[in-house]
């Protein structure tokens, strides 16, 4: 049973609140994207109203245990003072004398932001000493860093062995949210499956199987099923070592009945790049000299029309290059479908999240996650370290 804040005594408490504010910033050092910093806000603004100051804590990047002054957190505690519309004090490291005299002199209602705390090796080496000095800056500790939570972190996991620890509630909404598709989704269940890579999802594509009734596979790791199939994929992103792990995966799908859909068109070009001529091709017909960078029309309407069966829908990855404008068109037709389902809808992953943010269609979505890596985990049927500390 996951212990969260609901009905917490946190009154003229210093309460610790571990957040995922790893943001992408611009060349400027500007926030691209506030979405992270936005789902803290439920769990701030509850602490905060119940009489509680706040020391937040977060990483950004990976700084490899050394101070990068490009990956300062000062850009967010900007923008969180604009959302939080109260001001929020930087603190100049995330342990030392000087934050922790900070930290004792925060009153109810005060903000308090330490800096990023992998500039400190012994963050992610879970050094007992550095979980405790920053568990002896508050008096309780709250995780609402799902996005973290598979990694068994000083912040994540070491300093809940030191003070009261509880769950936030993104935390409690992500693993209320992911449970939901792996032990009661109502039927049909869809997931769709995209990205780079094979490799990063063959736990989640092998214990999906025992779940879904269909999996739709698209984006680059779609090609080395095609592999598998038998076809050529010309110069596209494919992983040969794989090839023999999807036909067992293909198999598997046959076996349990279940309906496996992969691209039976493709949106082809030179390279992933504007200016680049795409054109349109059966999956068996890519010339050796070109990539598949999408998904084509037969396609799209073949995983939408599968997707508008369904009534619960889990999305991970984009259908091709998301990222360059003419290899897009695949995503945001699965992104529009997704967002039409008559049921409950869970969508993960950076590029995933990107394309609902830009066809406005987040707001449709039952449940948009945080989690990127976490999720994929949770959904392998791994155990999180950051969240099995929350349990009991």
């Amino acid at each position: 049973m996951l212990r969260t804040i609901e009905g917490l005594d946190v009154k003229g408490k210093r309460v610790f609140v571990r957040v995922d504010y790893n943001v992408p910033l611009d060349e400027n050092g500007n926030i691209r994207d506030d979405t992270r910093i936005r789902a803290s806000l439920p769990t701030l603004r509850y602490l905060l109203d119940r009489g509680a100051a706040l020391i937040l804590a977060s990483h950004l990047g990976r700084p490899k245990g050394k101070v990068v002054p490009e990956m300062s957190l000062r850009p967010v505690a900007r923008t969180l003072e604009n959302l939080l519309a109260r001001p929020v004090k930087m603190a100049p490291d995330c342990t030392g004398d000087e934050v922790k005299s900070m930290a004792k002199a925060l009153r109810p209602g005060e903000v308090l932001l330490l800096e990023n705390l992998r500039f400190h090796s012994e963050e992610e080496e879970n050094d007992p000493e550095f979980a405790k000095e920053l568990a002896g800056l508050a008096d309780v500790y709250v995780n609402d860093a799902f996005g973290t939570a598979h990694r068994a972190h000083a912040s994540t996991e070491g300093i809940a062995r030191y003070i009261p620890a509880y769950a936030g509630f993104l935390m409690k909404k992500e693993i209320e949210s992911l449970k939901k598709l792996l032990e009661s989704p109502e039927r049909p269940f869809v997931a769709v499956i995209g990205g780079a890579k094979v490799s990063d999802k063959i736990g989640v594509l092998r214990n999906f199987l025992d779940r879904v009734d269909a999996l739709l596979i698209g984006g680059g790791m779609a090609n080395t099923f095609l592999l598998a199939q038998g076809l050529g994929v010309g110069k596209s992103l494919s992983e040969p070592d794989f090839v023999s792990v999807a036909g067992e995966i293909m198999a598997e799908a046959a076996k349990k009945g279940k309906d496996l859909l992969l691209p039976e068109d493709l949106v082809i070009a030179a390279a992933p790049k504007v200016g680049e001529p795409p054109r349109v091709v059966p999956k068996d017909q890519i010339p050796g000299d070109m990539m598949a960078l999408d998904i084509g029309p037969r396609t799209r309407k073949l995983f939408s029309t599968k997707i508008g069966q369904a009534r619960t829908v889990f999305w991970n990855g984009p259908m091709g290059v998301f990222e360059v404008e003419p290899f897009r068109g695949g995503t945001l037709e699965i992104a529009a479908a997704v967002a039409d389902v008559n049921g409950f809808t869970v969508v993960g992953g950076g590029d995933s999240v990107a394309a609902l943010e830009m066809a406005g269609l987040s707001s449709k979505i039952g449940h948009v996650s945080t989690g990127g890596g976490a999720s994929l985990e949770f959904l392998e049927g791994k155990e999180l370290p950051g969240v099995k500390i929350l349990e009991g």
